[in-house]
């Protein structure tokens, strides 16, 4: 055999070793360094806390460290555009938060495209809202509330921890499904409205309840539904709006990793099995649950419709509601 083509024939062996079934050597490899998992609000909440127990428990399932980043503000713009820019490679993945899908609707000019700039990995929970009352108000159901709303000239007035989050959202939406007027007044996180609730400058809140449990274990504040599809086993005396008679009032925060679009479906597939594991785990679950989030999991498929779901489901509202940003 002439050497130029034992040469081609050793060089082609090698590749092929190298990389079987026609993938690159980083993709088989993968992960061959530490991974960036970034976090789109600031340490301490339950995003942050979330985001570090699923960062600890990969960092065992994949044997490569995967660090936690926290890159906090503009309702999550910030980290969404910083994920939506790397190499899909694999070290770089986003724990996407609902605003990312909300923000199709609220904001012009995106530097990033939801559908187009992220490869959906996987579900990992959300975070239930829950109609949250003052004790001494006079109100004990969603009938009685929906009933003294209607009574009264000014309707309901809500407490949100933001413009344009899935609980000042969900309570535009009560709103518009109970017939009465109604405002959602936005205050900068959960616990500046709780004080005005407790105050009795607001008549309620549709949030997270985590910040809250403290002031409904000391009597003070009363819980009357959450606006999931079903009971939530984070407090699963409370009823669902659906029970209550109040259909379309579903809503709320939820997280998921994403990654670059472009990402290898061998790398998406394996953190997809990884997370599913994470999520099975009692240890995380229990961790979770404190954090006041309900755990999900499920396919890349799943995801993606959830996301394609939740687009529609909250630019119609933006829409009809004539919601800003502002």
């Amino acid at each position: 055999m002439p050497n130029i083509n034992r040469r081609h024939l050793l060089g082609a062996t090698a590749a092929a070793a190298l990389a079987p079934m026609g993938l690159p050597v980083w993709a088989q490899a993968w992960p061959a360094r530490p991974i960036k998992l970034v976090c789109p609000y600031a340490a301490g909440g339950s995003s942050d806390i979330l985001t570090r127990v699923l960062g600890e428990f990969l960092t065992r399932h994949l044997g490569q460290n995967v660090v936690v980043e926290n890159r906090a503000g503009a309702g999550t713009r910030i980290a969404n555009d910083y994920v939506a820019k790397p190499l899909p490679d694999g070290y770089t993945i986003l724990h996407a938060a609902a605003p990312i899908a909300i923000g199709e609707a609220l904001y012009q000019n995106l530097p990033y495209d939801l559908h187009k700039s992220f490869e959906p990995i996987v579900s990992t929970a959300i975070a239930p809202l829950f109609l949250v009352v003052n004790a001494e108000a006079p109100y004990k159901s969603v009938a009685e509330f929906v009933q003294w709303g209607k009574a009264n000239p000014k309707g309901f007035t809500f407490g949100s921890p933001g413009a344009g989050s899935a609980p000042h959202l969900t309570a535009e939406t009560f709103i518009r499904s109970s017939q009465a007027k109604g405002l959602v007044a936005q205050f900068k996180g959960d616990a500046p409205a709780y004080t005005e609730l407790l105050a009795g400058r607001i008549d309620a809140t549709l949030t997270a309840i985590s910040t809250a449990v403290p002031h409904i274990q000391a009597g003070k504040l009363r819980v009357l539904a959450v606006a999931t599809e079903a009971r939530t086993p984070l407090q699963p005396e409370v009823p669902t709006f659906v029970e209550s008679g109040l259909k379309d009032v579903v809503g709320y925060g939820w997280y998921g990793l994403m990654a670059p679009a472009g990402t290898p479906d061998t790398v998406v597939e394996r953190l997809n099995s990884a997370t599913n594991a994470a999520l099975a785990d009692p240890e995380v679950k229990k961790k979770a649950e404190a954090a006041g989030l309900q755990l999900r999991g499920g396919t890349k498929v799943a995801f993606r419709s959830f996301l394609d779901a939740e687009v529609k489901k909250w630019g119609r509202l933006i829409k009809e509601a004539g919601i800003t940003a502002e």
